[in-house]
């Protein structure tokens, strides 16, 4: 089907732009899916709350950190060098080494190759010893320049409980007799940051004080087996009807990994593709009054396959369109109202769960990963990346960490959905809009725009949340 000939059918016209992206023939599989609009978890309180926003475009939102800060075009990248990288990693140890310090009123880190007959208190970077995935035998630690810059082998059979992975920054206590073999008798439980505290003029500034429902969806899309966006205009229907007041939709749009897009079979630009799909949603949401923030992913196919990544460049909207959308870079720190959500559409979940190894922590999987990205500070603490990632340091360190603890963070991933509160962050990962054949789910979320004390100690600005199948 060209751009010109559009095909008639039962969908709405301003949806048709969307439909006949070039193979016409709807998912069999999807159409037929059961258990629409069931909810699979839930969080916060279950009994009550509406599921229904006033579509009001009122609600602030903003990039956390503003301007030269953050993310906001495209950047050179492939300039590479390796000191770099080291240089990169080397202050991340040092920076999370000194929190921790001070924090546990440590006098000081011993190099951790030195042989003593004492208990040392050492500080280094976890790695494999091999090019394999970490196991309790591999685990090597990685001390920084400061400390001389020396590998040593963990010996982790003393440690009660232990959750670890390649990257992770940590402080632990041991002994090392012969210099050769760190015997581990203590780690040190990583800090997080503290929560956003917004400055007195901003709080006055937003009365907006009823609570702001937000839906999220993950890409892709498109079921797999034809690239037919019917699960994007059932997301379209849910939002005219629920009038959220804000939508969040990451990536992929167009997906790499999509069949047809692997084989070559499409019959126009990708970036033609996507700017219809985008016009769609625009058009389509016109009538909610609703924000929409899009979030990129490296399986975009028309776009910068690097991380972090640039946001989308959308020239060709209009100043109405433009005042509604927010063209947000992965990954991000937003603040809308007062609250604070990190949002990333790199599945590090994914990517973590495969190298994580723990013992006896009595907390599931992810649980355990969550807090590790917020006490390690960073929307990626995994290092090497997955093959996947192409990571560009110098910007990762400049816009790949958090510089506060988000109140909301949304991980979309393959693993299983879930909503939990992890260490006082509402974490959420929403699944992904189609799973192969199939329909997945997105999530929803009512927050308190303004933060709200309670006996002089901060409240969760999440009141609900679900995670629903479309």
């Amino acid at each position: 089907v060209d751009g010109h000939h559009q095909p008639h059918g039962k969908f709405p016209l301003k949806h048709h732009c969307v439909m006949c992206l070039c193979s016409a023939t709807p998912s069999q599989k999807y159409g037929t899916r059961g258990g629409r609009g069931e909810v699979v978890s839930s969080f916060g309180a279950v009994q009550g709350p509406r599921w229904t926003g006033k579509g009001q475009s009122a609600v602030r939102v903003e990039m956390l950190e503003g301007g030269e800060n953050s993310l906001i075009s495209s950047y050179k990248y492939m300039f590479q060098r390796l000191r770099d990288v080291r240089d990169v990693l080397t202050e991340k140890i040092e920076e999370l080494g000194e929190e921790l310090r001070s924090h546990f009123n440590i006098e000081e880190f011993s190099p951790v190759s030195l042989p003593v007959q004492d208990s040392i208190t050492v500080l280094g970077q976890v790695c494999c010893d091999s090019n394999g995935k970490l196991n309790t035998q591999s685990v090597l630690l990685e001390a920084g320049q400061e400390q001389g810059g020396r590998q040593v082998p963990v010996d982790l059979s003393e440690l009660k409980e232990f959750s670890l992975f390649p990257g992770q920054v940590v402080v632990m206590e041991g002994m090392n007799p012969s210099g050769e073999r760190f015997v581990a008798t203590k780690l040190y439980e990583g800090i997080p940051l503290p929560f956003y505290c917004p400055s007195e003029g901003k709080q006055e500034m937003d009365e907006v004080s009823e609570p702001v429902m937000v839906m999220m969806a993950c890409g892709p899309y498109t079921p797999s087996e034809s690239l037919t966006y019917d699960p994007l205009i059932d997301l379209i229907t849910i939002i005219n009807k629920d009038r959220p007041d804000m939508c969040i939709l990451f990536g992929p749009f167009v997906d790499s990994k999509h069949e047809q897009i692997e084989k070559n079979q499409v019959t126009e630009t990708f970036e033609n593709i996507f700017k219809r799909c985008v016009d769609s949603i625009v058009e389509g949401t016109k009538g909610s009054g609703c924000r929409l923030v899009f979030v990129p992913s490296q399986r975009d196919v028309h776009h910068h396959y690097i991380y972090p990544q640039p946001p989308f460049n959308l020239s060709n909207l209009s100043k109405d369109d433009s005042a509604r959308v927010t063209l947000a870079p992965d990954p991000c720190t937003l603040l809308i109202g007062n609250v604070t959500f990190g949002l990333t559409s790199t599945d590090i979940l994914f990517h973590m769960g495969a190298e994580e190894i723990s013992s006896g922590t009595g907390t599931e999987r992810f649980s355990r990963i969550m807090k590790h990205m917020l006490t390690q500070r960073s929307y990626y603490p995994l290092y090497p990346p997955a093959e996947e990632v192409n990571m560009d340091y110098d910007k990762f360190q400049q816009f790949g960490q958090m510089n506060l603890t988000p109140d909301i963070l949304i991980v979309p991933s393959e693993l299983r959905y879930f909503i939990k509160d992890v260490i006082g962050c509402v974490c959420v990962n929403p699944g992904r809009l189609t799973k192969g054949q199939v329909g997945g789910t997105y999530g929803r979320l009512l927050i308190q725009p303004n933060p709200v004390l309670v006996e002089g100690k901060r409240v969760s600005p999440c009141i609900a949340g679900q995670v629903v199948k479309i």
